[in-house]
């Protein structure tokens, strides 16, 4: 018996044991799963040593952490625990609130939880989240949904009668017009999509009414921004409110405005309003625009001259860049290259007097040049006349323009000879040899004429590098026309082109006997060394010229191009 009694001592101990090491693992996985739930997988200490498994249970069970618990949770870093333990709490609250406390389940994700928070601003639930209610036995807080409900419809009846809204037939709470009403009331600022469905109603007086809200509203921040609180009327309708919307966009003041404003002793926003609108006119000068006649006459009119010098200073120094003569130092609004530049820009034709001045007045610009002897590239400046460039290119292009006018009103064909002529310095040989298409010499009784335009044309010919047809041209010029030395010119000028040298000395020589300047040659031969493609070309006229006069053809050394360094 004594045995058989140790026996089964033992064996209840064990099972004891057993029933202990079970409820151990099954507290583990308990703390596991809690762990889980509430975002704390993180924290790996053991159940029996930590507080997180006795604050676990107090969330999962419904009730609320104290403070220390709180802070105990953040010291420890576990923050998502922290928020869901505050939702838990926020949960707790509203069911007291909504009168739910008898559901159980207080974990965020409840779709409870989401009802309440729509109950708590006044959001309509859906009809399965009402049902949802009644069949979890929820029926104080379905009431107190349906009271919500009841309240809002009293709310959107006087919100139609007070915004004259009350033809339109859908009276229910999903009804767009009952948010729209909502915000007019609320003192906000209907958008373009919520006018834009008043029209398609025809509420148009709920409109009107929306908008003079709005702009008494706008009325009263524009009197508070401008110091003019102390003016009695706020209605929209007011020719302040007008002003100060003007005011706002920078915009002029008209005389009616002005005299208003001086009536009512209200000087001060005419100050205002005149230092705006000459920011305004500053910003728009800086842009690169033009000043109007009428900004000016205002400007005039208000004795600010000042910025009336500013545009044109700032209107000159975008020119000069326009026009590449940055370089020109005279910065003056009074400058007679801002006068001529002008001219150009509104494609006026100029003054003799105005040509006159651009070729002779210079610019000093830095220019590489070349040691014919050293090949050795040395920096110079030299005068560059301003009659050149872009200004040359304009004058030309509007000249050559002129002209072709001309011949259309007059049928004068020497004016073609003319426009020709500018397409040329314009650089725009093309539009030269279309004018001199089908001249019919036949029907031209002048010889003189017949000669300046086939000489015209040949030269056209000669820019684009078709020197045969250049030659037939100049030639035939020269049997109609042999005391003028222009075909003569473009004979030698031919020959340069061909490399033949001493044929168009031999040319150039008949031209200075029939009274061209020299100082033509040269600048007919400066422009086949310029416009040479080739390189070796290029050197053997260069080659020809200083052999033959160093010192006349000292420039010609300019284009001699420095040879690459071999590597």
């Amino acid at each position: 018996m004594g045995e058989s009694k140790l026996e089964e001592t033992l064996e209840a101990i064990k099972q004891e044991q057993k029933f202990k090491v079970q409820e151990f693992r099954n507290l583990e996985s308990e703390f596991s799963k809690l762990k889980s739930k509430y975002k704390a997988t993180n924290y790996n200490v053991s159940w029996q040593s930590s507080h997180l498994y006795f604050i676990l249970l107090k969330l999962e069970s419904g009730n609320l952490l104290t403070d220390l618990e709180v802070q105990w949770l953040r010291r420890t870093g576990l923050y998502e625990t922290n928020q869901i333990a505050q939702e838990v709490k926020r949960f707790t609250q509203l069911k007291s609130q909504y009168k739910a406390s008898q559901y159980q389940d207080s974990y965020p994700d409840s779709l409870l939880y989401q009802i309440l928070k729509k109950l708590e601003v006044t959001e309509r639930l859906s009809d399965s989240e009402y049902n949802w209610l009644l069949n979890n036995q929820l029926l104080e807080t379905a009431e107190i949904f349906k009271q919500q409900e009841l309240e809002k419809e009293a709310q959107f009846a006087k919100l139609r009668d007070k915004y004259q809204a009350n033809i339109h037939s859908d009276l229910s709470l999903s009804s767009p017009l009952y948010p729209i009403l909502q915000n007019i009331d609320a003192k906000n600022n209907l958008s373009d999509s919520e006018i834009n469905w008043l029209k398609q109603q025809e509420l148009s007086e709920t409109i009107a009414i929306a908008q003079e809200l709005q702009q008494t509203r706008e009325f009263a921040a524009l009197r508070l921004k401008y110091k003019v609180t102390e003016y009695q009327d706020s209605s929209p309708k007011s020719h302040l409110y007008k002003i100060l919307k003007r005011l706002e966009l920078s915009n002029q003041l008209g005389e009616q405005d002005i005299n208003f404003l001086k009536k009512r002793k209200l000087t001060n926003i005419i100050e205002v309003a005149n230092e705006k609108y000459v920011s305004s006119l500053k910003s728009k000068i800086d842009s690169g625009e033009l000043l109007n006649e009428s900004e000016i006459e205002w400007l005039k009119n208000n004795k600010r001259e000042d910025i009336i010098i500013f545009a044109k200073q700032k209107h000159f120094a975008a020119l000069k860049s326009k026009y590449d003569v940055l370089r020109y130092q005279d910065k003056s609004h009074t400058s007679l290259l801002y006068t001529i530049l002008q001219k150009l820009e509104l494609k006026e034709r100029l003054e003799a007097t105005d040509v006159a001045w651009l070729q002779e007045t210079k610019i000093e610009v830095p220019q590489a040049t070349y040691s014919y002897d050293r090949w050795q590239q040395e920096l110079q400046h030299q005068g560059t006349k301003l009659f050149s460039g872009k200004i040359w290119i304009t004058y030309h292009t509007i000249e050559a323009n002129f002209y072709e006018q001309e011949f259309q009103r007059t049928d004068n064909k020497w004016n073609l000879a003319n426009a020709s002529s500018h397409w040329r310095k314009a650089d725009e040989p093309e539009q030269a040899l279309q004018l001199t298409n089908n001249l019919q010499l036949d029907k031209i009784k002048e010889n003189k004429l017949k000669s300046a335009l086939l000489t015209t044309r040949g030269g056209a010919f000669r820019d684009f590098g078709k020197l045969d047809e250049a030659e037939n041209c100049a030639r035939q010029a020269i049997k109609y026309q042999p005391k003028s030395h222009h075909p003569y010119t473009l004979m030698g000028a031919i020959c340069f082109e061909r490399h033949q040298y001493s044929d168009g000395e031999y040319w150039f020589q008949e031209a200075i006997k029939r009274g061209a300047n020299p100082r033509d040659m040269d600048s007919e031969i400066k422009r086949v060394v310029k416009n040479a493609k080739d390189e070796n070309k290029r050197r053997q006229v260069i080659n020809y010229l200083l052999n033959k006069d160093p010192q006349r053809y000292a420039w010609a050394k300019s284009y001699i191009k420095k040879p690459k360094d071999n590597i």
